[in-house]
């Protein structure tokens, strides 16, 4: 199997697991994340995906693989419309990367609401030295993160991005000192994140991704079913009760 599955009570934790490969993701990875995402659909959870912490995130996609792929497996989208999945599924997902995060495993990344890194973690989209474009998410995705001129120069050159840099551009939300702390800071942002209600992240998280024409009407519209959500009352009243109303 190329992914290790921890199930827990409000969250999934994904390891990705082909150490050997340095976790590329290949064709029997894609199927297992496909088959992760639909269960997900079905019974939404946060999700926390990995590769450990052992100093490897996803060194791409496999090159072996991908050398042998023509224009009919290009326009198939394999890896884009797994990780288009992984964006849209209901609830709140987080990257704990530690290591390299390149080509492929780094559009993987993106594809995650927020990213927790070691320090020595790194990202890089070496596509163009390959001969081809970050076709998997990359070249919308990280301008929305850090901005078109810095995509485009990450783009053009193929630069990696310590984690330093990573922080302070905004391709990640935290930074731990060692390896040992990576997975404890990402579930800690799920706990956070958990206090929520889940139709409320799962609307807010739709809200967010939605495109500009969508609003404010889709605002209005998510609002006016979380007023009737008996959820909201309940937590309204705990609060008053809290503070003395």
């Amino acid at each position: 199997m190329s992914l290790r599955i921890e199930h827990r009570a409000d969250r999934v934790v994904v390891t990705l697991d082909r150490p050997e490969k340095r976790n590329a993701i290949d064709a029997e990875m894609i199927t297992a994340l496909h088959d992760l995402c639909g269960a997900l659909e079905r019974e939404p959870r946060l999700l926390l995906l990995t590769g450990g912490t052992d100093g490897i995130f996803a060194a791409g996609a496999d090159i072996a693989q991908l050398r042998e792929r023509d224009r009919s497996d290009a326009l198939a989208a394999i890896n884009s419309a797994l990780f288009a999945r992984v964006r849209a599924l209901p609830l709140p997902t987080v990257a704990a990367v530690d290591g390299p995060a390149l080509g492929g495993g780094a559009e993987l990344s993106y594809a995650c609401d927020l990213r927790v890194c070691t320090g020595r973690a790194f990202f890089g989209q070496p596509e163009v030295r390959l001969g081809i474009i970050a076709g998997a998410g990359a070249t919308h995705r990280l301008p929305a993160l850090v901005g078109e001129a810095r995509a485009k120069e990450l783009l053009f050159t193929g630069r990696r991005v310590d984690a330093a840099e990573a922080l302070r551009i905004g391709l990640v939300n935290r930074v731990v000192d060692e390896p040992g702390e990576l997975l404890g800071a990402a579930h800690e942002l799920l706990d956070d994140i958990a206090k929520g209600s889940p139709l409320a992240l799962r609307l807010t998280k739709l809200a967010v991704d939605a495109p500009a024409a969508a609003h404010p009407q889709l605002d209005l519209v998510s609002q006016a079913v979380l007023f009737e959500d008996e959820e909201k009352r309940r937590r309204m009243t705990a609060f008053l009760d809290r503070s003395g109303r």
